[in-house]
């Protein structure tokens, strides 16, 4: 009569952006944009973050849209996983 145990990682936090640079092997540089109001003009502004994220197959290109999950540190830098590409970018 052995449980089985489930391991939770509870709620990550997940981001959608845009990958900017590819040049790394097995890492990615993702754009991620928020919203922030200002606080002298309540006008919408859009504030830019960018997020070195692990990639292992290489498989983004620069202009993917993909989400991005936080994980453990993978280097200096890296913080955040490749979870999916949602949309590939036009070839010209």
């Amino acid at each position: 009569m052995s449980e089985q145990v489930t391991r939770t990682r509870g709620r990550r936090q997940v981001k959608v952006g845009t990958v900017v640079s590819n040049r790394m092997d097995k890492t990615v540089v993702v754009s991620v944009a928020k919203p922030v109001t200002d606080r002298l003009y309540q006008r919408q502004i859009r504030r830019t973050t960018k997020f070195h994220a692990h990639d292992a197959e290489n498989r983004c290109q620069i202009g993917d849209q993909v989400e991005i999950v936080a994980t453990r540190p993978l280097s200096k830098t890296k913080r955040w996983r490749v979870r999916d590409i949602l949309k590939r970018a036009e070839q010209r």
